[in-house]
């Protein structure tokens, strides 16, 4: 069986290198291109072009309804990595006004060993509207509604 021939560079590729093209095939096809009498436009342009977006879901820990009918979100979080923190900052900026909560192990965690900057820091910046230690604060769920209240839903029109 025969080696491929990944990183060694072959001796047409070592051609092709010397004169400006990064593979045997181009150089070919450029002298084929020459030789039929038409002008060689080798890389000249640049093209643009957009990455389609891709969807994700986002599901948070807890979910809590507001006595004013809004939700509440409460993310917990003991580790908060480079991953986690750019998918927070894309599920705030998908959705505004969202109101999104955090509850860490240890707010005052660095997000990098160098870095000084905290969580709780961070999660503010990019908009967390809160951030707690180790439990739900108090003064958060008496903004909520308990099992068998009701919101007080001011958008209820009778009649």
């Amino acid at each position: 069986m025969k080696a491929n021939n990944w990183g060694r560079k072959s001796k047409a590729r070592q051609v092709a290198l010397k004169y400006g093209y990064k593979s045997g095939l181009e150089l070919d096809v450029s002298k084929q291109i020459t030789e039929a009498n038409y002008p060689l436009n080798y890389e000249t342009e640049k093209l643009e072009y957009i990455v389609p977006e891709t969807k994700h879901t986002y599901t948070p820990d807890f979910i809590f309804t507001k006595k004013n009918g809004a939700k509440m979100y409460v993310e917990t979080k003991g580790r908060w990595t480079n991953i986690d923190r750019k998918k927070t900052k894309n599920v705030l900026a998908s959705n505004p006004g969202i109101d999104l909560r955090f509850v860490f192990q240890n707010p005052n965690q660095k997000i990098t060993k160098n870095s000084k900057t905290t969580y709780a820091m961070h999660a503010l910046k990019i908009g967390v509207n809160e951030v707690a230690k180790m439990d739900i604060p108090e003064a958060w769920l008496k903004e909520c509604v308990k099992i068998g209240e009701e919101p007080n839903n001011p958008k209820k029109f009778f009649g």
